[in-house]
């Protein structure tokens, strides 16, 4: 019989009992031994799931992957990765998953349960650590489930030009105290954002998060510290490579307002142009919220891929879809590959605050003014925790230091598909400086509601004052307009804490303090949005 949880996430029945196993031990080729659950089922097996965590061999994974997929008829093997949850060594966030997720599979090998029938599963972390196996996939492995997943870390951490504070401290924190239990991980956990607020708003940033790490998390001044791109430090955090490698069928799952959305865009595009067997979920979902409000989409469709790449049920092969989510019309579209063949449409930012979507634009300039001592703050938008997704912009948008540009209310519906793209003249009188540029949709009452958005750190060696013809390529999003909405670009000098400041000054991550303001003026008639459009 089905449990509720079952019937609630749309599976079918079970198929068996199951055994649970903890505290098994895993050798290392260092001699570190790594713990992990093991859950078997009881006959009819079909296969092996492996799972490599930072975050517990509990909840969730114990009931939604573990319990739930071993009473499927499937090996479940949950492990904890180096220094985590009873696993021997020194966490090293990402740089570690490697070598012990090829070693984990060797183990398996020695197991007389496991047949050679192998896939991988998990979001988020769980996603990286398949990533660093797809370097050099196991002859075993016959599929891959990899949710809100990045395959380089280097890109998520300084991948605008500016440091991503407020999702990599308050994580830091998270980890450090992850691990305490009863009365003390619930004081950890309720008074998180109180406890990270000073690392986000203190400088130097490394030396204000101290209080809050307290030593637990010396991953984070190492990254503050190693701010360029060719540093050879973020080697070990990348796992590009991976994405021409992989052959086996891989389940791409995101949300539109997902940490990692780029990226696992990135891995469709690269792989459907491989010819690889590649198929596209993304829902209306946050980071967390493909956790929580998408398991009733993502676990059915999980269930079926392994059924038919694992057991080798003779169901029709699952991969090459591409299943999204339109925000704005809130409905599902199942499409032939993304981002589907769209036209363009122009709006061009006038002095006047409108978008203009006709061919020519007055001159002239709109001004603002940015200080670090009091920057714009972050409201919304792809983070992991905070306030998160889309959220209502207008209290943001009466400040001083942010600029918007609305168009006149649509006549028709105007649906959006892939990344809007803004060509941007700009000076700023300091070179030091960032730019933010976000898109919302301002509905009749006058809500304004973001749902793509970029930052772009500019280049310093660009003397103040000059012009600068900038590209920004927005978020991808599938989102519609209605009509009778209106269209709003926004526009500031940062976004904090989701993207440090731009201290105004040369100071670096690490130990910059310095502050300066910066002017910037948007020249008009010039600059224009460009929205990918479906017919």
């Amino acid at each position: 019989m089905n449990s509720p949880l079952g019937r609630l996430l749309r599976l079918p029945p079970p198929r068996t009992r199951y055994t649970v196993e903890t505290g098994v031990r895993i050798p290392m080729r260092d001699g570190v031994e790594l713990r992990a659950t093991h859950y078997a089922p009881r006959d009819r097996a079909r296969g092996t799931v492996l799972i490599r965590t930072p975050y517990g061999r509990g909840l969730p994974a114990s009931l939604l992957q573990g319990r739930m997929l071993a009473a499927r008829g499937y090996h479940v093997l949950v492990g904890s990765v180096r220094g985590t949850f009873g696993s021997g060594g020194t966490f090293v966030p990402m740089a570690q998953e490697t070598a012990d997720g090829q070693d984990t599979v060797a183990w398996l090998r020695t197991r007389d349960w496991f047949d050679g029938r192998l896939a991988t599963l998990g979001a988020s972390y769980l996603g990286w650590a398949q990533w660093t196996l797809l370097l050099d996939p196991p002859p075993e492995l016959t599929m891959a489930v990899i949710a809100v997943g990045p395959h380089d870390f280097r890109d998520a951490v300084f991948g605008t030009g500016a440091f991503t504070l407020g999702d990599f401290l308050s994580w830091s924190h998270q980890i450090a105290g992850q691990e305490q239990r009863g009365v003390n991980r619930v004081r950890h956990l309720a008074t998180a954002r109180r406890r990270v607020r000073p690392g986000l708003h203190g400088l130097p940033l490394a030396d204000a998060a101290e209080p809050v790490l307290q030593g637990r998390a010396p991953w984070y001044r190492e990254w503050l510290s190693h701010p360029e791109g060719s540093d050879p430090f973020w080697d070990a955090y990348r796992a590009g490579p991976a994405l021409d490698r992989v052959t086996v069928p891989v389940l791409l799952i995101s949300g539109w307002q997902d940490l990692f959305l780029d990226q696992t865009l990135t891995q469709y595009e690269t792989l459907q142009a491989r010819g690889a067997d590649v198929s596209l979920l993304v829902g209306p979902w946050t980071h967390l919220g493909v956790a929580t409000k998408g398991t009733t989409r993502t676990e059915p469709v999980t269930l079926a891929w392994l059924d038919h790449y694992v057991a080798g049920d003779a169901t029709p092969a699952p991969a090459g879809t591409v299943s999204a989510y339109r925000t704005g019309e809130e409905k599902w579209h199942d499409l032939p590959l993304w981002p589907p063949t769209t036209g363009q449409r122009a709006f061009t930012l006038t002095p006047d605050g409108t978008l203009s979507s006709a061919k020519t634009a007055p001159p002239g300039a709109v001004i603002f003014r940015y200080d670090p001592r009091n920057p714009t703050p972050s409201v919304g938008g792809r983070v992991l925790s905070g306030s998160m997704g889309v959220r209502d912009n207008r209290k943001l948008e009466a400040r001083g230091d942010v600029v918007t540009f609305t168009s006149p209310a649509l006549t028709a519906d105007l649906d959006l598909a892939g990344n809007p793209t803004l060509e941007l003249d700009i000076s700023v009188d300091n070179p030091y400086a960032d730019v933010f540029a976000r898109l919302c949709d301002v509905d009749p009452s006058g809500h304004s509601r973001n749902f793509s958005d970029a930052l772009l750190r500019l280049d310093p060696s660009v003397p103040a004052g000059a012009v600068q013809k900038l590209t920004l390529r927005l978020d991808s999003c599938f989102h519609r307009v209605r009509a009778g909405h209106r269209l709003r670009l926004q526009l500031s000098g940062g976004a904090h804490p989701r993207f440090a400041r731009n201290l105004g000054t040369d100071g670096k991550p690490v130990d910059g303090a310095e502050l300066a303001p910066s002017v910037h003026t948007i020249h008009c008639g010039t600059s224009r949005l460009i929205a990918p459009i479906t017919s």
